[in-house]
This record gives C-alpha cells, sequence and structure tokens, in this order.
C-alpha cells in the first residue's frame, strides 16, 4: 500500500483548536455548574475561590492565562485593556470574603473576555479588525507580573501572619 504525503493528510486548524481550548476553559470556570431549580450556571472559578488566599491567586492565573492566550490573536490594545480590567476587577473583588466569591459567580471576567475576543475574530474576518500594538503587550505581561508577584507576596505574608497566631 502506498504511503501518503503528509502535505495530502488533513491539516488541523490550529487557530480554530486553540480558540476551542480558550472557549472550554472559559466554560469551565464560569459556566460549568447548573444550579438546579434556578437555572443559573456558576463556574469552579467561584469553587475555587472558596479556598482562602490560594483560591483567588489559582483563579487569577486561570484567567491571566486566557488573556495571555488571546494576545496570539493580535487583538488592539483597547480590547487587551478591558479583557484586563475584567480580570482585574474580578481578582480585587474576589478577594473579600463571601461577597467576593459571590462577585465571582456573577461578573464572570472569562466569558466577558472570550466575547471580546470573539467579536475581534468576527471583525478581523470582515476586514474591520485593527492590528495589535507590540510594545502594548510587553508592558502588559510586565505589569501582570507585578500583580501576580504581589499577590504572591500578599500570600506570603498571610501565611506567616497566620503561623505567628497559632504559636508554630
Amino acid at each position: 500500500m502506498p504511503v501518503t504525503p503528509l502535505t495530502t493528510l488533513k491539516t488541523v486548524d490550529l487557530e480554530e483548536e486553540r480558540l476551542k481550548r480558550l472557549n472550554a476553559l472559559g466554560h469551565f470556570l464560569d459556566n460549568a455548574i447548573r444550579i438546579p431549580g434556578v437555572g443559573y450556571r456558576v463556574g469552579y472559578d467561584a469553587v475555587i475561590g472558596l479556598i482562602p488566599g490560594v483560591g483567588d491567586l489559582i483563579g487569577f492565573g486561570l484567567s491571566v492565562y486566557i488573556v495571555l492566550a488571546s494576545t496570539r490573536y493580535r487583538l488592539p490594545a483597547s480590547t487587551l485593556l478591558r479583557m484586563v480590567l475584567n480580570v482585574g476587577l474580578e481578582t480585587v473583588i474576589g478577594t473579600v470574603p463571601l461577597l467576593g466569591d459571590l462577585f465571582d459567580a456573577t461578573y464572570k471576567a472569562n466569558a466577558r473576555n472570550l466575547d471580546l475576543l470573539r467579536a475581534h475574530l468576527a471583525a478581523r474576518s470582515q476586514g474591520g479588525a485593527r492590528p495589535s500594538d507590540a510594545r502594548f503587550y510587553a508592558g502588559l505581561l510586565l505589569a501582570l507580573a507585578g500583580v501576580l508577584a504581589l499577590a504572591g507576596l500578599l500570600l506570603f505574608t498571610l501565611v506567616r501572619a497566620a503561623q505567628g497566631l497559632l504559636g508554630s
């Protein structure tokens, strides 16, 4: 039996596959759990956020991953800024016990960010999207790294304070 050249094999559209994975992650984080009788959906981001300190940090990291993965699609700086603000707002308010967890369950920053990405891709397919600004992406990456470092420092400080209170 003759061997088929690789060029004739069915190729996978990588962009479409990446977008499917981002959508699946967004659904997992914001809409995976249906509340019976109410019909409202919440995601595992709200559930993970119930873990004091660490939960909000994990949710922040996954949300940042979605934003950083979205940069592959050359979003304009204004759209990327809106995405960062969505994540920042959810993260800051999410740190407030109980109220923050309710906010996480209702605000759904990841779903909002994926809506922004889909709108950009739809505009791009019709020729109306603007190109991205590489310097903005570099600055954004530095800002996100700084926020992550501050969150880690805050968590470290909280753990040390708890150890001091417990006398360990």
